[in-house]
């Protein structure tokens, strides 16, 4: 008897203009479900990026044109007991988590459905695109279950009116929906615009100073989570910091070189 191939994610890396970035794709058959063998997958490849001092830039896809994420897996999710449901959410949340503490930006190319899981993958990202066939929704209590983990960050991203509708009613909505509400930060019209679109935003984001990029992500982490004033506090920390490397000063420098 077959048996069917199990998740993996191939890491591309490539060069662009003396710049590392690199390629995380995730594939699985049906409509790249995550499943436990799928989380360890996703597991060892976000540990092998957490370690590439020369990394600038991770763009996040899934296998295919079918699906980003379709979501968790409800096979193996519908074996699960109290116990084993907690150790399931948790690492999918220790999934999230090492997408948003990457110290480099991560780019979310999306086509097709983008659900459950894998919206809060993508709402983990620091930036994402779609194709305009694209579907977004958080349907899991259509299925019994609430909306948890980071679904937490869907108030902040596009409001407590807006979230509430996706985690209550469990509908899908489109790609321009999705950028109108501010889900996505752009819709393109075919694979090869959407394609197009992810360079632009790479070769943007790796213009940056690597440090003040990394630094700017972990602000806007702790923006998610302070109070004004303490977010505002940590930004002139994070500005003082800045001046433990020579990049501001050979930036600036070069700035205004230009400019002359």
């Amino acid at each position: 008897m077959s048996t069917s191939p199990e998740p993996r994610v191939d890491l591309c890396w490539e060069e662009r203009a003396g710049v590392t970035v690199a390629r995380l794709i995730y594939r699985e058959r049906r409509l790249n479900l995550v499943g436990t063998p799928g989380l360890a997958a996703l597991e060892t490849a976000f540990d092998e990026l957490s370690a590439r001092s020369d990394l600038r830039v991770v763009v996040l896809s899934g296998g295919g044109d079918r699906a980003f994420v379709g979501g968790a897996d409800i096979g193996e999710m519908a074996t699960l007991d109290r116990a084993s449901a907690r150790r399931f959410i948790t690492r999918l949340h220790g999934i999230c988590e090492r997408i948003r503490n990457l110290a480099v930006p991560v780019v979310a190319r999306i086509e097709g459905y983008c659900l459950g899981a894998g919206l809060e993958l993508a709402a983990c990202c620091d930036l994402r695109l779609a194709a305009s066939g694209a579907r977004f929704g958080m349907p899991e209590v259509r299925v019994g279950i609430p909306s948890v983990i980071e679904a937490a960050l869907l108030p902040r991203l596009i409001g407590l009116g807006r979230a509430q509708d996706l985690v209550l009613t469990g509908r899908m909505v489109d790609a321009e929906e999705a950028r109108r509400i501010g889900l996505v930060d752009g819709v393109a019209e075919s694979v090869a615009a959407l394609d197009a679109l992810v360079d632009q935003r790479v070769d943007e984001l790796a213009a940056g100073g690597p440090r003040a990029l990394a630094d700017q992500k972990e602000l806007m982490r702790r923006w998610q989570e302070l109070p004004l004033s303490a977010a505002i506090e940590a930004g002139i920390d994070a500005f003082e910091r800045s001046w433990e490397t020579t990049e501001p000063t050979e930036r600036m420098q070069a700035f205004l070189a230009r400019k002359r």
